[in-house]
């Protein structure tokens, strides 16, 4: 071989490697500069009992295509369709341009939800919401079991949810099985189908940006399901609405930034919903509708700065 060949070789050698480096960098560059965005879904039960006629065209009001419906004692939506017969409630989706994105049912449980996704699945809805049951205040070295255990259980339940479609999530909601990050890290390492998700709760964890946004770095695709809401001051006991009102994102204490830009590194295309609970339940978050909305959209906007900081820096 001559000199001139090896140069030759070597060179095309060193040209490819450029071009491939030069390609991986391009990728890089447009992962870098994709811009982030929350999917936002509103849940009925933040306007209490209030008609599913006036609460559907609320959802495009708050940059929503999809609706949450939830049953007593939070809202009475889901008990509103029963009433109405499948037609009529598919009608009012249609003349709102809305979809049935999700459907809360801690009435009925992990293991009672077959029936409901079925009725799910004839509006091509694909999320369902429930609790964790099982032993509560398990040790670390009980709670893997336990979590095992749980997730034996849901089998025939996960099949029927491959079967129409649905994704169940579990909440992380106090005093269940399923409510701390060792739990919900374990539900997911060891769940059988991945139609089994988590819709993380902030409110129910300790109120750390850091520890939370690292909770969604772990959580990563198994998370479907977002609350924007923090804990302020709680939502059992009577108080003030003002104070109550510190369960929205932008209100209480909680730097949701940490979390926000935690989203945006797991590219996070769940859902988002801007959430609290009032006290009593089964009311609206504030005495109107219009109220309702504008507070839900000031959370919104709250969000959507956290989201322009990280498409900032992706620039």
């Amino acid at each position: 071989m001559t000199n001139a060949s090896s140069i030759n070789r070597r060179t095309f050698h060193a040209l490819a490697a450029g071009a491939v480096g030069a390609g991986l960098c391009s990728v890089g560059e447009a992962n870098a500069t994709k811009k982030f965005q929350l999917n936002y879904m509103l849940p009925s039960c933040m306007y209490g009992y209030l008609p599913l006629a006036e609460v559907l065209p609320e959802a495009k009001k708050i940059g929503a295509k999809t609706i949450d419906v939830w049953p007593k004692v939070h809202g009475d939506q889901r008990e509103q369709i029963d009433v109405l017969g499948a037609d009529k409630f598919a009608a009012l989706l249609k003349e709102n341009d809305v979809a049935l994105g999700c459907i809360t049912q801690y009435k009925l449980g992990p293991f009672g939800l077959q029936n409901e996704m079925r009725f799910a699945q004839r509006f091509g809805c694909q999320l369902m919401v429930t609790g964790g049951e099982g032993p509560k205040n398990l040790q670390r070295s009980e709670l893997k079991k336990g979590v095992a255990d749980f997730l034996e259980k849901m089998k025939p339940h996960l099949e029927v949810a491959e079967e129409t479609g649905v994704t169940i999530a579990i909440e992380n909601h106090a005093n269940n099985l399923i409510f701390e990050p060792d739990s919900l890290k374990w539900l997911l390492e060891l769940r059988p189908s991945k139609n089994l998700g988590i819709a993380l709760a902030p409110y129910h964890l300790p109120q750390d940006p850091g520890q939370l946004a690292q909770l969604i770095r772990d959580l990563k695709e198994g998370l479907v399901m977002f609350y924007a809401w923090e804990h302020g001051n709680g939502c059992h006991k009577p108080m003030p609405t003002e104070q109550q009102l510190l369960q929205m994102p932008g209100r209480g204490t909680l730097d949701f930034q940490p979390l926000v830009e935690a989203l945006a590194e797991i590219d996070y295309q769940g859902w988002t919903e801007v959430f609290m609970h009032p006290v009593p339940r089964g009311i609206p978050i504030l005495p109107t509708l219009k109220e309702t909305t504008d507070e839900i959209n000031r959370g919104r906007a709250y969000l959507d700065a956290c989201v322009a900081k990280v498409n900032a820096g992706r620039a």
